[in-house]
């Protein structure tokens, strides 16, 4: 294939990729927002809630490093569409079992797990091949492009799911769900995914050794390279404390500043309108020359957004100008958000070997959910234990110097050597 050839099919799969993502997640979350309502009202129970959240937890941190290696062994087209047609088989299943029996909490978390394996095995495959389907001068916008898709889709899933909730049955939201998965899979089969690759087609589906062997060289190479390994790393940290916002921002809102419900889905809308913003931004920007030195500034400023939560519970604001510093809060959150994680995204496409990017992107995902669960719960604790704002700013110092140290000047002038020699041994990089 020419290479203008391959740039056109690299162009089609930008706008199809990003128009199968907006579709897949906004019937995702039209479901989650609907069967999430569902559980609540069916039981009145937050503990049944919380149990639907860990069936969707769980699975993918347990299984997203064997995700990885089938993203790396098999063929990533057939792999992507056998587990978006599971995911869709799932939810039929579902409503087959609602139309002669009803729906019921087991049958629920049945689903749920299923769902989540789905998933994240659709997931991990569409990160590691990114690479392969756009050309490389792209891959930003693709990420940007993948970002705006996702943000549109969280936005408007709640939206038309709470207008749907309570005038029509569940069975029309597991409807939704299902025709959104197999529009999905439609585009999806039209893509190349071997557009743009380095490996030979005799290898693809290669086994040397076990399953367990093939996920370990997995863990040896990402060990291996230490840039990759801090990026890692730091995001197992900084999923971390993201728990503290997310456990936190409810508690303060509504509990402490007394927030109507109306105006704090505002609020946590905004961390939406924020990820979108953000993420046309770097649609149509130039590729970032430092990633890692831009996410770390991110990471920073979001470390300081953090502490701005606190503000509020120690001054004396009107309700409306409480409300106020919440939204632009969380509007600078979502910014910072994308800022930190299309850099990365972008470094780790192009420095990953293309053979292992499976693997690593599934280590990834697996340590980054495995964090949430532990951390709803530790700062669950806190928050019930200590005053709202000490747990806030220990969060905020605690993330900023856990970034400062794991992405360090030496850290950074590994991943770009031409910084060596054009900064001062001394100065603190953030200041070129």
């Amino acid at each position: 294939m020419t290479h203008s050839a391959s740039v056109k099919q690299a162009t089609y799969h930008l706008y199809t990729f990003t128009i199968s993502k907006l579709i897949s997640t906004f019937g995702s979350s039209v479901y989650t927002f609907g069967i999430s309502l569902y559980v609540l009202a069916l039981t009145g129970s937050a503990a049944s809630f919380a149990v639907n959240l860990i069936c969707s937890i769980l699975p993918r941190s347990l299984m997203a490093p064997f995700a990885g290696y089938v993203a790396d062994k098999y063929p990533k087209k057939a792999t992507i569409i056998v587990s978006q047609l599971a995911g869709v088989l799932a939810v039929s299943g579902l409503l087959a079992y609602s139309l002669f029996q009803g729906l019921s909490l087991v049958a629920i978390y049945a689903a749920t797990v299923l769902i989540s394996l789905s998933t994240m095995f659709t997931s991990v495959t569409f990160s590691s091949a990114i690479a392969n389907l756009i050309d490389p001068d792209r891959i930003q916008k693709a990420m940007g492009f993948n970002q705006s898709a996702i943000s549109i889709a969280t936005i408007g899933g709640p939206v038309i799911g709470g207008m749907l909730f309570g005038f029509v049955s569940m069975n029309v939201f597991l409807m939704i769900q299902i025709a959104a998965g197999l529009l999905a899979v439609l585009l999806e089969s039209t893509m190349n995914f071997k557009l743009f690759t380095n490996r030979a087609a005799e290898t693809v589906g290669e086994t040397k050794g076990s399953v367990l062997a093939g996920m370990k060289e997995g863990f040896v190479y990402l060990k291996s390279n230490r840039v990759i390994m801090t990026i890692v790393t730091a995001a197992i940290g900084l999923n971390f404390f993201f728990s503290a916002l997310m456990i936190g921002l409810p508690f303060v809102a509504v509990q402490r500043l007394k927030i109507e419900a109306t105006h704090f889905g505002f609020i946590e809308a905004m961390i939406a309108v924020g990820m979108l913003l953000a993420s046309i931004y770097f649609s149509v920007r130039k590729e970032l020359k430092y990633p890692l030195l831009s996410s770390k500034r991110g990471v920073l400023v979001m470390s300081a957004i953090l502490a701005g939560m606190g503000l509020p519970l120690v001054m004396e604001l009107s309700y409306w100008a409480n409300v106020a510093v919440l939204l632009a809060l969380m509007l600078g959150f979502g910014i910072s958000n994308v800022f930190v994680n299309t850099p990365i995204g972008v470094l780790m496409q192009k420095d990953i070997d293309e053979e292992y990017r499976g693997r690593v992107f599934g280590i990834l995902e697996s340590m980054a959910m495995a964090m949430m669960p532990l951390g709803y719960l530790l700062f669950g604790l806190l928050y019930d234990l200590l005053p709202a704002q000490y747990v806030i700013w220990g969060s905020s110092l605690c993330l900023f110097l856990l970034i400062a140290y794991m992405i360090r000047p030496s850290v950074l002038k590994e991943a770009y050597p031409e910084l060596a020699g054009d900064m001062p041994e001394k100065p603190v990089l953030q200041k070129q």
